[in-house]
């Protein structure tokens, strides 16, 4: 048995590599990235983040939950078929036409396969091109349960945001100045291992698989799933938000996940999860939108000192420690409350300069260093001010 499930498991990890979904989210990562470094060069004037940045930590996440997705859906012996994985694939790449990550929530990948395999039948049903047993039969205790372990892991992926995770830009306020937000941006390809009908493995106990087609024998396919995040941030901390966003998310997971496992003992509460969810996931949307519609912009010009709205990764504030939302309040002694002054307060001393920064908690600390050749200008600090292609216009 055990030398029947290895081949099983390495067959179904061949199959990976020959699902169109993982090349297409290549394509995805790297035009995203693109269209972020576009914008980067426009509001800033330089690239920021490599272009895979949005993936790039992703990795142990992504490794971690395909293993708890593959041992709940193979120790509970959920069966899917074919068709409806590629439908599911289908929806992904649908989505992801969109070009917002949002829409790559499992809320709405595997929340709108489930709506449409449950109805699709019934359509085939009252036309003649298309074969009617297309997508029977369909196994729908396993996609409520899937939805919900996988936005348990969409508030994970959120609540591990740290300010290295999240994406400097520049939007005009309702007062018509320019003021600084961030965007709460992954991208997670999360392989995870499902059972097919038709293979090697044979049952090994009498309850497994617990749901079927009536089949006898089964294999494996590996998976990859795309899970998106996408949140806009202008009215708070980015951390802070992140958090915020978290918590409800995970809390919505875990009652999908629990009403899911009821809709195997009593299938309307399958559709009841996945309608739950849909509906519930839309409301902490909205109550984040009007959050930070109401807020006043984090990120906002001050009287005194400067906000740091972003630290490009590899230079000498990077390098000092200086993080987002500090406050820089003297730059070689002189205060500073423009990006103008913050300039030639900075060139006013040569290579050498010392900063007084207002941290998180309000506490000043003090920061001292030198610029070397090829260093950026302006330490690779970045400010809200207006966009660098309206300057160049």
């Amino acid at each position: 048995m055990v030398e029947t499930w290895l081949i099983e498991l390495a067959k179904g990890m061949a199959k990976l590599f020959i699902n169109p979904l993982l090349y297409w989210s290549i394509i995805v990562l790297l035009f995203a990235g693109y269209r972020r470094i576009k914008r980067e060069r426009q509001n800033f004037g330089t690239k920021i983040f490599d272009v895979c940045s949005e993936w790039k930590s992703t990795w142990l996440f992504s490794i971690l939950t395909g293993l708890l997705v593959s041992a709940v859906m193979i120790g509970a012996g959920f069966v899917l078929s074919y068709t409806s994985l590629l439908l599911l694939s289908v929806v992904a790449i649908l989505f992801s036409l969109s070009g917002r990550f949002m829409f790559l929530s499992p809320v709405y990948t595997v929340g709108i396969s489930f709506l449409l395999l449950l109805f699709v039948p019934t359509l085939l049903g009252n036309q003649q091109w298309i074969r009617e047993d297309l997508f029977d039969p369909i196994n729908l205790a396993a996609f409520p349960i899937l939805l919900g372990i996988l936005l348990i892991a969409e508030g994970w992926l959120i609540k591990r945001t740290n300010m290295r995770d999240t994406y400097p830009g520049l939007s005009l306020s309702n007062r018509g100045i320019w003021v600084g937000e961030h965007h709460l941006k992954k991208l997670a390809i999360i392989p995870f291992f499902l059972l097919l009908p038709s293979g090697l493995i044979t049952p090994f106990a009498d309850y497994w698989p617990y749901v079927s087609f009536g089949e006898q024998t089964y294999s494996l396919i590996l998976f990859p799933f795309l899970l998106g995040v996408d949140y806009k941030v202008r009215g708070r901390y980015p951390k802070e938000a992140a958090d915020k966003l978290a918590v409800p998310i995970i809390l919505l997971g875990i009652g999908t996940t629990a009403i899911a496992i009821g809709g195997v003992f009593f299938a309307p509460l399958s559709l009841a999860a996945v309608i739950v969810t849909i509906f519930g996931k839309e409301y902490i949307n909205y109550r984040h939108r009007n959050s930070e519609r109401l807020r006043r912009c984090y990120f906002h010009p001050m009287n005194n000192g400067l906000k740091v709205l972003g630290v490009i990764p590899g230079t000498p504030a990077d390098r000092l420690g200086i993080e987002v939302g500090e406050n820089i309040m003297k730059v070689n002694g002189q205060m500073v409350n423009s990006i103008d002054s913050f300039y030639q307060s900075l060139q006013a001393s040569g290579a050498y300069f010392k900063l007084d920064i207002e941290d998180l908690n309000g506490e000043i600390r003090f920061v001292q260093g030198a610029l070397y050749q090829g260093d950026h200008h302006e330490l690779g600090i970045l400010f809200s001010d207006t966009p660098y292609r309206r300057k160049q216009a």
